[in-house]
């Protein structure tokens, strides 16, 4: 008998697409699914054939906003972030919550990432399990420190297992008094302490939605976590323009360049280095972009599905969020990772620590000579294209969705 099973997914297309991906899988057994998620995804998701409930507020607008720019420039300095995350996201966070409320309704499950602990909060007010959903490698180990705080590692064992606790901790202080008021007066559930969230939620089952062969599994994550591999989802209905077949067919593969809802403090000079740089390396490019903006070597659309663009490329350049960084190792194709903030750092590290591109090369210390120089090692080195093929060959055989929706099914089952 299927199921409902609410999936918050409330960030970036990033974050939303990998949601997709299990809700597909989750529907093709009979379950039925709903994704939380910004009006921005609405098509995508209902494309996709699961239920759809909004969200007021869209995270690529906040980054590219003055205060989401103020964010950006905490980089990996977990304290300034967790402040930063609050001040930006603090004051939407009350609204959000009875919007997350409301699609929670009647949910036989529900999956959500750690912040603010939130599937927890609506497992306890619905009296339905729960899972929690990790995107990058958020679960506490003593191998290696949290991708937020990666100067733990210098502290040991101790230090790396400490750092997800402080992190998870840092986010929850932060957020605590918005949401046990939502507790009270919503959920009609009592306020939290600051611990009384941690032991009930490491009990709980989670879902690592990232590839062993990219991340190995810690020897001691408990048998709750399910490393599942990365989920993929693809546009079967996207059909590609003819202007870009022809581009494609005009010349050697291209370099694709795109920092997803990133933005840089100048993104005109952002766009004329990346122009420039391609043109000295003597590559032809996809950008992201305005279309006007197009010329005889460089392509500049919206909107093209990662899965169907980046096989097709010579080399992938990209901001190095969870979803474009499994995309472009899935594809086959090196990448060169330009990180902002957050996690993508750590997925920058894994790319260069794997082989499958060169030094990563952070947004901020983006020139044209830098730029220039990365480009030609990261199409002309072809160990990264070893690499890179090598590990597509793992994640094409792993199939997270289906390891996903097993550990799911066993917690229905129960």
């Amino acid at each position: 008998m299927g199921r409902t099973v609410v999936i918050i997914a409330a960030g970036s297309r990033g974050d939303v697409q990998p949601c997709l991906a299990l809700g597909a899988g989750l529907t093709a057994q009979g379950h039925a699914v709903r994704v939380i998620a910004s009006p921005r995804y609405h098509d995508l998701i209902t494309e996709a054939d699961l239920d759809f409930h909004a969200l007021s507020h869209d995270p690529a607008e906040i980054i590219a906003s003055p205060e989401g720019q103020e964010l950006l420039a905490g980089g990996r300095n977990p304290v300034a972030f967790i402040r930063g995350f609050h001040r930006v996201l603090g004051p939407l966070l009350a609204p959000m919550l009875t919007e997350v409320q409301a699609g929670a309704e009647q949910a036989d499950l529900v999956l959500a990432p750690s912040f603010s602990f939130l599937g927890l909060h609506l497992s306890q007010y619905l009296h339905v399990p729960h899972a929690v959903v990790h995107l990058q490698p958020s679960q506490p180990t003593r191998a290696f420190p949290h991708p937020l705080a990666p100067g733990a590692r210098f502290l040991g064992a101790l230090g790396n297992r400490c750092s997800f606790e402080a992190v998870d901790l840092g986010s929850w202080m932060v957020s605590r008094r918005i949401v046990n008021t939502w507790r009270r007066k919503n959920l009609g559930l009592p306020s939290m302490s600051p611990l009384a969230p941690f032991s009930q939620v490491r009990r709980a089952p989670v879902l690592c939605a990232f590839s062993p062969a990219v991340v190995p599994r810690p020897a001691d994550w408990g048998p709750n976590v399910h490393l599942t591999g990365f989920w993929f989802h693809e546009q079967s209905r996207w059909k590609p323009p003819q202007r870009l077949l022809d581009f494609l067919d005009a010349g050697p593969p291209p370099v694709y360049v795109g920092f997803g809802s990133m933005r840089t403090g100048d993104p005109e000079a952002t766009d004329r280095a990346v122009r420039m740089a391609l043109r000295r390396a003597g590559l032809r490019g996809v950008l992201a972009g305005d279309p006007a903006t197009s010329d005889d070597d460089t392509f500049v659309a919206e909107g093209i599905p990662h899965h169907w663009l980046f096989p097709r490329m010579g080399a992938v350049v990209h901001h190095g969020g969870a979803g474009t960084t499994a995309t472009a190792l899935r594809a086959g194709v090196p990448s060169l990772v330009c990180p902002f903030f957050g996690d993508q750092p750590y997925w920058a590290e894994r790319v260069h620590r794997l082989g499958a591109g060169p030094k990563p090369l952070p947004a901020r210390h983006i020139t044209v000579e830098a730029l220039t120089d990365r480009l030609r090692t990261v199409t002309a080195e072809r160990g990264h294209t070893e690499a890179a093929r090598r590990l597509s060959l793992a994640l094409n055989a792993e199939g997270g969705v289906a390891h996903a929706c097993r550990a799911l099914n066993r917690m229905l089952a129960r």
